[in-house]
């Protein structure tokens, strides 16, 4: 059933403003008619050859000057000219082959609209025709031009679906029609329903709503309140215009203060079908890719800046999008300013975005991820800091992906790690998603040397660590010794601090009998137990002391400070002996199995 949009015309003198805005392009200044030009020629007297679109048509003249006022006065002008039969030519007639023979049947006697087979695909092109050759009532009354604005005006205008369907053929004569004012008639005609009806435009995308399916799947899911405003049809799809007329379809419609999530939604399944990318394979043609790359500029300058219009996963589509086809800056720009607003929705694979150049820097553009980043933490106005800690753990989740790269330069790492401490220190938080980053990093680019793992691990702040952590740490052959020993007094002080809230705890006399440790055998183990532990570490520090000296020095080969470093872990109890009293070999937990 075809879509009655009757109701988007609000009464009969908007209808007859449609009328009377082409009422110029009808009735043009009239010109002086004269006589039908005579010669001596028979043949020519009787027919026209006519050279259009690289064909030659032969022609009644009679019939033909009958209707045109262009030929009229072409023929008049060189009467004298072509006495040997030449065909005139019409080197800028705008349309096409079968435009032009439909014309033609007019000035043969097909006047009526099934006769001429006018239809919303041709009635523009044959206005554009019709003007150029001056079949207007000036020259013959009920004329081509006449008919055909009647026809766009009565049948076409009155519906969205045929509204589309005739911008769609403007193509081949898209400038005649603009400087007609045809272009803008229609464009006035779909923002008039789209204001009363903006589900025309289609569904606004929700996290909610959005799947990753085709579109066309997508948009042939019609709920039950698109039906109610849609009588069962389904509505013609914008997204099928040019890309000069959608641009200028949209931009009416923001002017018209169309909802921002129904234009948002309708750049974006512009964007899907126009444009195709792939990420992993090679380039499209270069016309193809202009074409593309003009197509998301134009989407970016017209999508709203408001917070949620699209979601967070679509804004990073259309950012790969402009990274992939190279778009001009301040597209990538506008893409991640509009991230950067709702980052707190995004997931790690979001960021993951793979990285277009020559340069090894790294699997992955680190470099757009900070400035998404800055962009969030910079328009961050609420008090409530739950966003910026789950923007802060989903960047220490990217730290960890990013840190198994052996493109990754360290100070690129380190300038990310930078990026992770900011809020960590602001907001009192764990440092243990930086420490996983710092692990897998070490154990990915193990020729560093100490000094530049000391360099790495400066940002990390062990305090802010996890007691597992702590304890993972202890054990971490990849750390420098400078961690280590922090890491170390860290885990002291974490027992301390459990023992002495549980000694709190049980002051009074019946909590006392049901502490773990029960009796004061258990809490005199403790205390010695603490002794050790302290003296243990101040071992550490005197060894750590010491083969620092040597390490100044230059005096400590390799194999050696190998030996003081499993002879320190031995010294604080975190490597087994490798031999039983028995003498039987222990297997050693690796200390990945601790954290």
């Amino acid at each position: 059933m075809r879509c009655d949009a009757r109701e988007a015309i609000d009464d009969t003198e908007s209808f007859l403003c449609l009328c009377r805005s082409l009422h110029a392009i009808m009735n043009p200044p009239p010109h002086n008619r004269m006589n039908v030009p005579q010669s001596t020629n028979a043949e020519s007297q009787q027919e026209i050859l006519l050279n259009v679109y690289d064909r030659t048509y032969k022609l009644d003249k009679k019939l033909v000057i009958g209707r045109s006022g262009k030929l009229f006065n072409m023929l008049k002008e060189n009467q004298n000219v072509h006495k040997q039969q030449l065909p005139y030519v019409l080197p800028d007639i705008p349309g096409n082959p079968k435009i032009f023979e439909i014309a033609m049947r007019f000035c043969y006697g097909y006047y009526e609209v099934h006769e001429l087979k006018l239809a919303s695909e041709n009635v523009i092109p044959l206005i554009c025709l019709a003007y150029y050759l001056e079949m207007n009532d000036e020259h013959s009354p009920n004329n081509l031009l006449n008919i055909t604005i009647n026809f766009l005006n009565q049948t076409v205008l009155l519906t969205w679906n045929e509204t589309l369907k005739a911008l769609q053929a403007t193509q081949q004569v898209i400038k005649q029609a603009i400087q007609l004012g045809i272009i803008q008639v229609c464009l006035d005609s779909l923002v008039r329903k789209a204001r009363i009806n903006p589900h025309l435009l289609g569904e606004p995308i929700t996290s909610h709503t959005y799947n990753h399916v085709s579109d066309q799947n997508e948009y042939n899911r019609v709920s039950a309140r698109r039906r109610l405003f849609h009588h069962d049809c389904q509505s013609q799809d914008i997204t099928l215009l040019s890309l000069h007329i959608f641009e200028l379809l949209i931009s009416m419609l923001i002017q018209e203060g169309t909802r921002v999530e129904y234009v948002a939604a309708s750049l974006f399944r512009y964007t899907k079908k126009w444009i195709h990318v792939d990420e992993e394979c090679s380039s499209p043609s270069i016309d193809s890719e202009n074409y593309q790359r003009e197509i998301i500029e134009t989407v970016e300058k017209l999508l709203p800046d408001q917070i949620g219009v699209l979601p967070c996963k679509l804004l990073f589509e259309m950012l790969r999008t402009a990274i992939i086809l190279n778009a001009s800056t301040s597209c990538r720009d506008g893409f991640e300013n509009r991230i950067g607003k709702q980052l707190n929705e995004a997931t790690v694979e979001d960021l993951l975005i793979p990285f277009q150049g020559y340069a090894c820097e790294g699997q992955y553009d680190t470099e757009c991820v900070k400035r998404i980043l800055k962009a969030y933490y910079g328009n961050y106005t609420s008090s409530d800091q739950s966003g910026l800690i789950k923007v802060a753990d989903l960047f220490d989740e990217f730290l960890a992906e990013v840190a198994g790269e052996d493109d990754l330069e360290k100070d690129t790492f380190i300038s990310l790690l930078k990026l992770s401490e900011a809020p960590s220190v602001a907001m009192n938080r764990c440092s243990d998603g930086m420490y996983r980053a710092i692990d897998i990093y070490l154990n990915t680019h193990k020729c560093l040397t100490e000094s530049e793992k000391d360099e790495v691990c400066q940002l990390l702040d062990c305090h802010q660590m996890s007691s597992a952590a702590c304890t993972h740490a202890a054990q971490n052959e990849r750390l420098p010794m400078r961690v280590t020993v922090q890491t170390l007094f860290i885990g002291q002080l974490h027992l301390r601090d459990a023992i002495s809230n549980k000694i709190d705890y049980s002051q009074n006399g019946s909590r006392r009998e049901n502490m773990v440790a029960v009796g004061d055998n258990d809490g005199e183990e403790t205390k010695m137990e603490m002794e050790k532990i302290d003296t243990r570490v101040m071992e550490l520090e005197k060894e750590c002391l010491l083969m620092k000296k040597h390490i100044e020095n230059g005096d400590v080969l390799k194999e050696k400070k190998k030996g003081v470093w499993k002879k320190l872990k031995r010294k604080f109890g975190c490597i087994s002996s490798m031999s039983d009293c028995d003498g039987n070999v222990q297997k050693k937990v690796h200390p990945r199995n601790c954290f």
